[in-house]
């Protein structure tokens, strides 16, 4: 089967604690928010917690 092409996105792997999967997916469901966007928001958070500019980004 391909790989579907993501025009705007990129793909990439990672893990989490066991402990904060199933509260991930919670928050997902509560919010019915992609989990996908909930990371696009952490991210940008953490960047800018590190004091870099995220404001060419959207």
């Amino acid at each position: 089967m391909a790989e579907p092409y993501l025009k705007y996105r990129k793909r990439f792997t990672s893990s989490l604690k066991n402990e904060l999967v199933p509260l991930f997916d919670e928050l997902s469901r509560s919010t019915r928010i992609p989990k996908s966007r909930l990371l696009d928001e952490a991210i940008e958070d953490l960047l800018k917690k590190h004091g870099i500019d995220v404001t060419t980004v959207k």
